[in-house]
């Protein structure tokens, strides 16, 4: 065992992954071992040697399944952000055999029924609050694992396990396949009004190729751009389609993910109804906030209503400036980005293009650290630990002496709260998007010792740019910053929690519709002159922002709010209604076409296939819960009032006292309580959707 554990780093009991060390070879042997391992401790655990107490059944249970879950954890992680043939070969052979041992653990009648054991015993009345919600949550999870299922049914709930994680796989990799295989080489002709750092990307992608010409692709950093300024609406028109048409029939047959749709809702129709549920959504609503998948429905319905004059204003407009400025006499899709960034350039008297030369990548995250360190009372240093790719960094996250919210506290020396990785630009074999991930969450082991929260902060951003031999440091968006800022909200949830039980720490247990509630939260400081003014610095002079431009940017902020409620909306309304009516798998266009008839403005072309797209709800974790982006919006920009209310003091937004509240109500208590709850703890009160409606310009 000694060779194997120094030979295999997913073996390794080191507390960082060695991400450097770990090859495609070395995933099955480590999976071999863990799976047996967590197999020996589930058979020990359901057995008459291990006593019905939470304690016990931990020592035993959850070290195994802690071990592979982070072994695991660190395959998939590199399976998102280092892919090649290998890696994704043996992700695919092991991912089956990991979903099964799960299936197993959650359908297991023996553990099930011990759990059922635990609580029932009078001494868990005693239980404090987080230890006695991970032990609700843990039967409540049995049930939705199949554990009351019996024979045939248990045996077909643990194969749709199967089919629905694989074919989840396949729906992600023929997206990242279909984005990484399109390239088309411009002209600098073609490429006309596009910025100049995109211009020369390109160019230097094209010829590190050996190619002529200019190299444009899917990936946001470029893709987006050329969408924006590309005065050649042909040049659009083509990106446009390659890119609406991705993993669609109108491409390679192997990556057309039309039919992984049908499966997937087939397969969750039939989840649902051997666990007792009428739908998808109905099952997927059980752990969250929302009640039932018609309270959603209102919600989300009542919200576009509130939006929807706003977004006729918006598309009126739009069509008469691009008819009258841009002789476009008939807005298509391609268009839409390039008139709304002309528009807004008009209107406002700047361009993204301007406003991206100060938010350079060095000075932005400096600015993002300081207002953390400010408001939350850490601090945050540079770290070390083994990386899959130079350009990631690795941080920790610290309580300094006297910064303890204890008064008795004697602390002489750092105390280590939390870690995070840093992977913030695109590359090829890297999944688009952004997002955050746990690499270990906080937990106050069976053996005594506190384990220390470690996070992923993933981002796609422009990477930093060659010029005439010099690198210059990678420019942001306004946009990119906002992103980095909501990214990190989520990692605070995960890195400043205080809770010590493994199943409510951190993000674990957090209602899955308030998961979103401390990154839309953080976006706020992005629109804060206060705190944009430290965190800018143009590129060549080093000069911040100027307000001047700020207030431009401040008066744009709500610029087609109306448009892109209704379409956060309509995508909200087609996962709802796509997991709640019956036989949806065969009506998946005609439901399409419905909440579009109802809800858009705007209707895409026919050959447009976004759902094909739609990783966050057929391999994301957001099926019948992509409503959560504006159910959360409501409690975050309610929580966000109170730094607006008190903004009149020294400190304006950045307001140590009701920073340190939310801290302890919000972030550090994790999944430990429902969410709600505290809200309640840090406003005083339940949430309003007066905040949201403000902030976007609806109210």
């Amino acid at each position: 065992m000694g060779d194997r554990m120094d030979t295999n780093p997913l073996l390794s009991n080191e507390g960082l992954p060695r991400f450097d060390a770990i090859r495609p070879a070395h995933i099955t042997p480590a999976l071999d071992e863990l799976l047996a391992a967590a197999d020996a401790a589930l058979e020990r655990a359901t057995g008459a040697d291990v006593p019905a107490n939470y304690d016990a059944l931990s020592a035993v249970l959850d070290v195994a399944t802690e071990r592979l879950g982070r072994a695991w954890s660190a395959v998939g992680h590199l399976h998102a952000v280092a892919d090649s043939p290998a890696l994704r070969a043996a992700y695919t052979e092991n991912m089956p055999r990991v979903v099964d041992f799960h299936t197993r653990m959650g359908a297991d009648e023996r553990l099930f029924a011990k759990y059922r054991a635990v609580l029932a015993d009078p001494s868990s009345a005693r239980l404090p609050a987080p230890r006695l919600r991970a032990l609700t949550n843990a039967l409540r999870d049995f049930r939705l694992s199949g554990a009351e299922l019996v024979d045939a049914a248990k045996e077909r709930y643990a194969a749709l396990q199967d089919l629905q994680a694989e074919t989840g796989q396949k729906f992600s990799e023929h997206v990242l396949d279909a984005t990484d295989g399109y390239a088309y080489f411009a002209s600098v002709e073609e490429l006309t009004g596009v910025p100049a750092d995109v211009v020369q990307a390109a160019r230097n992608a094209a010829a590190a190729e050996g190619q002529p010409g200019h190299k444009l692709t899917l990936h946001a950093p470029r893709y987006f751009p050329v969408m924006q300024y590309a005065q050649d609406r042909a040049l659009r028109e083509r990106l446009y389609r390659a890119y609406s048409t991705r993993a669609s029939e109108f491409g390679p047959a192997a990556l057309d993910n039309g039919p992984l749709i049908g499966e997937l809702l087939a397969w969750r129709q039939e989840e649902a109804a051997l666990l007792g549920h009428a739908s998808p959504a109905e099952q997927s609503l059980v752990p969250k906030m929302a009640n039932s998948p018609a309270q959603v429905i209102s919600f989300l319905e009542d919200l576009g209503r509130r939006a929807r004059p706003g977004a006729l204003r918006d598309l009126a407009e739009l069509r008469e400036f691009a008819r009258t400025e841009l002789g476009l006499p008939e807005l298509q899709a391609w268009d839409m980005p390039y008139a709304s960034q002309k528009l807004k350039e008009q209107r406002y008297a700047y361009s993204e293009q301007e406003v991206k030369q100060y938010f350079t990548e060095p000075k932005v995250l400096e600015g993002l650290f300081r207002i953390v360190e400010t408001v939350f009372e850490v601090r945050i240093r540079p770290d070390t630990a083994p990386v899959w790719h130079p350009s990631v960094r690795f941080f920790r996250i610290e309580k300094a002496p006297g910064q303890s919210d204890d008064p008795n506290a004697t602390e002489a020396a750092p105390r280590l709260v939390g870690q995070f990785y840093l992977d913030p630009f695109a590359r090829p074999g890297k999944r688009p998007g952004a997002w955050m991930d746990d690499v270990r969450e906080r937990w106050l082991r069976p053996e005594g010792e506190l384990q220390t929260p470690v996070a992923h902060l993933v981002c796609n951003f422009a990477p930093p740019v060659v010029t005439d031999g010099v690198a210059r440091p990678a420019l942001l968006t306004h946009d990119d910053a906002t992103t980095l800022f909501h990214e990190f909200g989520h990692g605070l949830q995960l890195m400043l929690t205080q809770i010590d039980d493994i199943g409510v720490s951190g993000i674990s247990g957090v209602e899955w519709d308030a998961v979103e509630l401390p990154s839309q939260f953080m976006e706020n400081f992005c629109w804060e002159w206060d705190v944009v003014k430290r965190m800018t610095a143009h590129v060549d002079t080093g000069a911040p922002l100027p307000l001047a431009l700020f207030d431009r940017m401040l008066a744009a902020k709500n610029f087609h709010s109306g448009l892109d409620t209704l379409r956060q909306v309509e995508l909200a309304l087609i996962d709802m209604r796509l997991h709640t009516e019956p036989l949806a798998e065969q009506r998946v266009a005609e439901i399409v076409d419905a909440v579009r008839a109802e809800v858009a403005v705007l209707t895409p072309p026919a050959f447009a296939r976004s759902l094909n797209t739609f990783t966050h709800i057929f391999d994301g974790g957001y099926a019948a819960g992509y409503y959560s982006y504006k159910w959360a919006e409501v409690l975050s920009a309610d929580a966000w009032s109170a730094f607006e209310e008190s903004a009149g003091g020294a400190a304006g937004v950045l307001n140590v006292e009701i920073g340190r509240r939310y801290r302890q109500a919000v972030l550090e208590t994790g999944g430990s309580r429902p969410t709600l709850d505290s809200f309640k703890a840090f406003r005083g009160r339940e949430p309003r959707i007066d905040a949201l409606l403000r902030h976007q310009g609806l109210g």
